[in-house]
């Protein structure tokens, strides 16, 4: 991994087998113990909300950081209406770069590692801000972010009980199964409404581009926590207007959250609290059993920076990884335009000939 025109490249198979190597929870673990340290940290990060292009069907963004060390993006996309042709509804790929040469370190698939992030950002999230002893969770849409959900959560805080619901009953049986064959008690409940009875912690993890009310206000009673996963863009969001007026918000960066988040649906001087000040000691997370919080989740680029930083990490002793030949490297680095024309099959043909 030392040649600088050599570029660690894991693939979708590659990425697999690393998390299983290392393992689902473990996994988790340590990545969300890299994120927390990158939150920490959060001052010596660049920062700029996604650079998204909308269309009717869905969204393109490019998610950049640096922490003047290294430089981080995603690229990711969110389409909805994917399921119905058989295509997942977001992916992702991502990179890491030496800031001091611009060179790649790291080129990766994140649609798998975009789903462990999340999850683990959910989860210390709710490390510091759901009630302690919390044993039960509730999660509406059962799609393809929903186990990795509950394996954060039972991973970093114990949760082995869910609750689960979805307007698509398919979803609910895959995830249910998918679930008890990971040791938790799963619950399939026909309505939201029924899923969060007995919740200390409510996700919402649906993927249709639309203002939708998953949660109404007569749900939510006095001391849960809610982690809002799936409102992540401008014109989607999942919980009712009043559900947020009663709660204590946390949040990643606040001028992307409020227009992508539940908080776009207040004024924009409502206030919130950032997740990296809670973490880092200088805010306050939960402060008692009654206490309402809620984690509005979009998703920031330090997280997949985080991730990525991760994965970079335990390629070096794992070798899950392959090489491409990514970065052009002429023997003479002002001389880019000979390194082509000696690799012409005219220039090829002419040595040999030379040779004879």
């Amino acid at each position: 991994m030392s040649k600088l025109n050599v570029v660690p490249f894991v693939s979708v198979d590659r990425m697999m087998k690393l998390v299983h190597a290392i393992g689902v929870e473990r996994f988790l673990v340590e990545l969300a113990a890299t994120i927390e340290a990158d939150f920490r940290r959060w001052p010596s990060f660049d920062k700029t909300p996604r650079i998204a292009a909308h269309s009717v069907e869905g969204v393109i963004e490019l998610m950049p950081t640096s922490d003047g060390t290294l430089y981080g993006f995603k690229y990711v996309n969110g389409h909805p209406g994917n399921t119905g042709e058989g295509l997942q509804t977001v992916t992702a790929f991502g990179l890491l770069s030496d800031v001091a040469t611009g060179y790649p370190v790291l080129l990766s698939e994140m649609t798998i590692l975009t789903a462990l992030r999340t999850a683990a950002t959910s989860a210390v999230a709710a490390k510091y801000l759901a009630p302690r002893n919390a044993a039960c969770m509730a999660i509406i849409g059962n799609g393809a972010q929903s186990e990795f959900q509950a394996l954060a959560f039972k991973a970093l805080l114990g949760i082995e009980r869910v609750r689960l619901f979805d307007i698509d009953t398919t979803a609910t049986a895959k995830c249910a199964a998918n679930l008890r064959a990971r040791g938790f008690t799963v619950t399939t409940c026909e309505s939201s409404a029924v899923a969060v009875e007995g919740a200390q912690i409510i996700t919402t993890a649906t993927a249709d581009k639309q203002y939708a009310t998953i949660l109404s206000d007569n749900m939510i009673g006095a001391g849960v926590h809610i982690n809002a996963v799936g409102g992540d863009c401008p014109g989607k969001t999942e919980l009712h207007r009043d559900i947020l007026v009663r709660s204590d918000i946390f949040v990643e960066y606040p001028p992307q959250t409020r227009v992508e988040g539940e908080i776009q649906q207040l004024a924009g001087n409502h206030p919130v609290q950032e997740l990296w000040q809670v973490i880092a000691g200088s805010a306050e997370g939960r402060r008692d059993d009654r206490q309402i919080t809620l984690f509005d989740s979009v998703g920031f680029a330090i997280e997949d920076f985080s991730a990525l930083r991760y994965v970079q990490q335990q390629i070096l002793h794992t070798g899950a990884y392959d090489e491409l030949d990514l970065i052009a490297d002429p023997d003479d680095p002002r001389d880019l335009f000979g390194m082509l024309m000696r690799s012409s099959p005219l220039a090829a043909g002419g040595m040999a000939a030379a040779a004879t």
